[in-house]
């Protein structure tokens, strides 16, 4: 339905889609989105009006069709080194784990029992510190009756020059774009950055911090220990989240935030303190 002659470049799900992308859509709450995204081609399970410049699908299962799409155009590379590049001056120890089509920079450091999948990119002067993990498939499931049917990831991993990646973390690739960190980033160790979230420059992790898919977190940005970002939120540049905090939605950037769900730092400290005078409010209410 609608302009039969349009040209697919790409298969993207519905947050990062972009001109030439073939989108599915298959839950009325996001219908209005998908057909109204910069997505050409909409893969749907409805007949609908169809927008100007736009082409439909219509499929009486949209997720297992772009499953099948995903497979044919951008099938797993195995674990061979072919089309590997590593630049001049960096070190990768030899326990390091390393798929094909993957990009090192230069002067990079690569500890022991690294791994990365296909497609990452690793920028200039960027340390990756041992048993961390880069490119692991999304956490991205579909309910049927039976179980869950597993999206069909086709997404990289891009972490900018001067980024340092702790001990033991999980870079989620995204399902069929990127997960991104930009340069200059710091992160410690324990920390998870799910699929398709894209983290500015300059930001600051501590450990056990957990941010879901989607996410956008701006420059400049700090967490502290084991804060937690929900799925689609955005982080504006400059914010900070204090340790152990959880935010329910997107939040403002150059404040400080604690508590979950979080609110500004100087307001929750005031609830605490309001909190804690509450027994002797009490008493001499009974008094």
């Amino acid at each position: 339905m609608g302009q039969s002659d349009l040209l697919v470049t790409g298969l993207n799900e519905i947050n990062r889609v972009g001109p030439g992308d073939l989108v599915y859509v298959d839950h009325p709450k996001y219908y209005a989105k998908a057909l109204n995204s910069a997505a050409t081609t909409v893969l749907i399970n409805k007949e609908v009006d169809v927008p100007e410049g736009k082409a439909i699908i219509v499929s009486d299962d949209p997720c297992r069709d772009y499953n099948r799409l995903m497979e044919r155009f951008m099938p797993r590379p195995g674990w061979n080194r072919d089309d590997v590049s590593i630049g001049e001056g960096s070190e990768v120890h030899e326990s390091v784990t390393i798929g094909p089509h993957v990009r090192i920079g230069r002067d990079c450091l690569i500890m022991p029992g690294v791994v990365l999948y296909a497609h990452t990119t690793i920028g200039d002067r960027t340390i990756i510190h041992a048993n961390t993990v880069i490119g692991a498939d999304p956490f991205y499931f579909k309910k049927r009756a039976t179980g869950y049917d597993k999206m069909v990831p086709g997404g990289s991993v891009v972490i900018g020059d001067d980024v340092e990646i702790g001990a033991l973390c999980t870079i989620d690739r995204g399902v069929s774009a990127d997960t991104r960190i930009g340069k200059g980033t710091k992160i410690d160790n324990h920390v998870q950055v799910g699929h398709d979230t894209i983290i500015g420059e300059r930001c600051l992790f501590a450990a056990h911090v957990a941010i879901a898919g989607a996410v956008v977190i701006e420059d400049d940005v700090t967490l502290w220990g084991q804060v937690g970002i929900p799925s689609k939120l955005r982080v504006g540049k400059g914010a900070v989240i204090l340790g152990q905090s959880g935010i329910m939605s997107s939040v403002e950037g150059g404040k400080s935030y604690l508590g979950s769900p979080a609110t500004e730092a100087r307001q929750k400290l005031r609830e605490i303190a309001s909190m804690a005078r509450l027994p002797d409010l009490i008493k001499k209410l009974e008094d």
